[in-house]
């Protein structure tokens, strides 16, 4: 969610300084089911181009044709979508549309907030009332203070707010080809994505495409890392000696995911040689441990073990079974 959020304020930053007037779109209640949940949002640029989406892409539409009078008049209004008529979803969407305005020290603060990977929540304030439903408006509640994003602010309206967690964060610990593809595929996923190798190793940050850093760095000044529970970490430097050096220097942390690359066999290796080096190591380290790094989906290319690393990543940190949705029993968002 955050990297969504993230993307709406950049394009409406870059709007701003070409005059061009943004509105956010909030999904902000829901009767039913939908492609997505409340706490989705986008935005619609004056010249009609939109970033994000609140839906698959069937709704959107509809939301950029009703966001014009909200460009005229700078007043918020509550778009009512009914899904089961127009694409048979099962589900009302109730969603607000309000003026971005982006004040300098709001956009300090929520740069601030991004790097300090501390969570922080966002308050829709707005009415399913038909003749109170041309207001609403939202506040960020950052750390540096709460920041509304537009004037719209009326009494006696419901509210609905949205905690958002720090940006997730994957570190890949290695440099060759199946790190590129992972990198790849991390950051269009929204991570933040980090590469670490070995100090004496020749590649840079542009060998790797969405990366956000690259450190080229021992094991000793890894250890020095900070990690936090959005957090994954995978080895994958393809060498023995490298993988022990790095995941030892992980033992005092509590990451919720490390990925091993290789068989089990490997895995059960480094576990052992780890033991022989550091008795005392809580039993709560090896179940964080994951090796070989991935889900059962037939993967043979780089790219499908890296869509298979992702997805039991997302897997293990939301705590959700591997199954076909098809088997289960109660709703997709449950």
């Amino acid at each position: 969610m955050l990297h969504e959020i993230k993307n709406i304020i950049k394009a409406a930053q870059s709007a701003e300084t070409e005059g061009i007037k943004t509105v956010l779109a909030s999904v902000v209640s829901l009767d039913g089911s939908s492609y997505r949940r409340p706490g989705v949002r986008m935005s619609i640029q004056e010249n009609g181009e939109m970033i994000g989406a609140v839906s698959g892409g069937c709704v959107e539409k509809e939301v950029r044709r009703q966001a014009q009078s909200v460009f005229e008049t700078g007043a918020s209004k509550l778009m009512v979508y009914d899904g089961r008529y127009r694409l048979g979803c099962e589900g009302i969407l109730y969603i607000l549309i309000e003026p971005l305005e982006l004040s300098k020290d709001f956009l300090s603060a929520f740069d601030k907030q991004g790097k300090s990977r501390k969570g922080f929540t966002i308050d829709s304030w707005f009415s399913t009332e038909e003749n109170h439903r041309l207001h609403g408006y939202s506040i960020f509640n950052l750390t540096d203070g709460s920041f509304a994003i537009n004037s719209n602010q009326t009494d006696g309206l419901e509210l609905f707010t949205q905690q958002l967690k720090p940006g997730f964060k994957l570190q890949i610990v290695g440099s060759e080809h199946d790190a590129v593809e992972l990198c790849k595929l991390a950051s269009n996923t929204g991570w933040e994505v980090d590469i670490i190798a070995p100090p004496d190793d020749p590649k840079s940050l542009k060998n790797f495409p969405g990366a956000s850093n690259y450190f080229g760095i021992d094991e000793q000044a890894f250890s020095e890392f900070s990690f936090d529970d959005q957090t994954a970490v995978v080895l994958m430097t393809h060498s023995y000696v490298k993988d022990l050096k790095y995941l030892s220097a992980m033992r005092n942390h509590t990451i919720p995911y490390i990925g091993l690359l290789g068989p089990s066999k490997r895995r059960e290796k480094l576990i052992n040689d780890i033991l022989e080096r550091h008795e005392d190591l809580d039993d709560s380290f090896f179940e964080r441990l994951h090796g070989p790094a991935g889900i059962n989906i037939g993967a043979e290319t780089p790219q499908e073990i890296a869509l298979s690393i992702v997805s039991e990543i997302l897997s293990v940190t939301r705590n959700q079974k591997t199954i076909s949705l098809k088997d289960k029993t109660t709703g997709i968002h449950q």
